[in-house]
């Protein structure tokens, strides 16, 4: 049976339209309950349609951040030879500037609701060392050795998740990423760039 979008509400794009659907449906009956399929029906459009924007039933809550996270890399690697932390910092002040609430705020803030705890933790951590390894090697280049380079990454890396994740369960009203990524790099005094 297939499923009509909902009346009252303005079409959406499909990309929109999928992830709104894939959220409804995993606070109604959880992430693992929820198939590619369900979420196709919901948002009333074709399987093949979900693939034109998602790579996976994951990607719907991730994608915003990865394309982030896939520019900070890009301008990671471009950096110049003498970068400065300050530099380094700019670059991964934008992953979380004007962060809007997305699907990934919403699993974030309902991950019991929505059975998604050990897809977050995994799921963060690959995002984590992805970055980690971008900002430890832009370290390295710097003429940082490798294990505080490491270090760097890792802790930078954490900033960036964490402000976003505090960020998102506090919910609406409680602060910026932009703040408390602000506020995790404080946290990080013991570790300046250069030592």
């Amino acid at each position: 049976m297939k499923t009509e979008p909902r009346a009252g509400r303005p079409r959406a794009s499909s990309r929109e339209t999928l992830a709104e659907a894939a959220c409804e449906l995993f606070l109604e009956q959880g992430y693992d309950a929820t198939s590619i399929a369900d979420i196709t029906q919901r948002a009333g459009v074709s399987r093949s349609s979900f693939f034109n924007y998602f790579a996976s039933k994951s990607d719907v809550l991730w994608s915003g951040l990865d394309a982030r996270i896939d520019k900070a890399l890009e301008q990671l690697a471009a950096l110049d030879i003498v970068v400065g932390g300050s530099g380094v910092r700019a670059i991964l002040d934008a992953v979380v500037c004007d962060f809007a609430p997305d699907p990934l705020a919403l699993a974030l803030r309902n991950a019991t609701a929505m059975g998604l705890e050990m897809e977050l933790e995994r799921d963060t951590g690959l995002r984590h060392a992805r970055l980690a390894a971008g900002i430890a090697d832009a370290a390295r280049r710097s003429s940082i050795g490798a294990i505080r380079a490491e270090i760097l990454g890792a802790a930078y890396a954490a900033a960036v998740l964490s402000s976003l994740r505090v960020w998102a369960e506090r919910g609406a009203g409680h602060g910026t990423p932009e703040a408390l990524f602000q506020e995790a790099v404080v946290a990080i005094h013991d570790l300046p760039w250069r030592g």
